[in-house]
């Protein structure tokens, strides 16, 4: 009974010790990323390997029809074989770009303002 005791007094003061934030926004970015991920999944895994299929039979074909042309071979092939062969949460993160709205706001301090001036016309 005391060690129970003693293991819940240790978890309790870990605990407080050590919180975590937790943001409602974290669980609704990842929940839609992973929605996001797996619909873009569900399309690209086809497309991409019937695209590798045909690149690599055209490939191997234009081997044959140009009379051993290994340079084209290998150009449709690393142009059809390359990755992505999956879509990744950091593949989706790249594609989409840089969000400001969607990063830690680390300080209390509101976000730089940027203006656009008008463009000067050179004479």
């Amino acid at each position: 009974m005391k060690t129970q005791i003693l293991a819940g007094l240790i978890a309790l003061s870990i605990v407080a010790v050590m919180p975590q934030t937790v943001r409602a926004e974290d669980n609704i970015e990842k929940a839609g990323v992973a929605v996001g991920v797996t619909a873009g999944n569900m399309w690209f895994l086809p497309i991409k390997a019937i695209a590798m299929s045909v690149g690599a039979i055209s490939g191997a074909l234009s081997y044959v029809v140009t009379g051993g042309n290994s340079e084209l071979t290998q150009q449709i092939w690393r142009d059809t074989l390359q990755k992505p062969y999956v879509i990744t949460p950091a593949l989706a993160r790249t594609a989409v770009g840089r969000r400001p709205e969607l990063e830690d706001k680390k300080s209390d301090s509101p976000a730089p303002q940027t203006t656009t001036a008008a463009p000067q016309l050179v004479q």
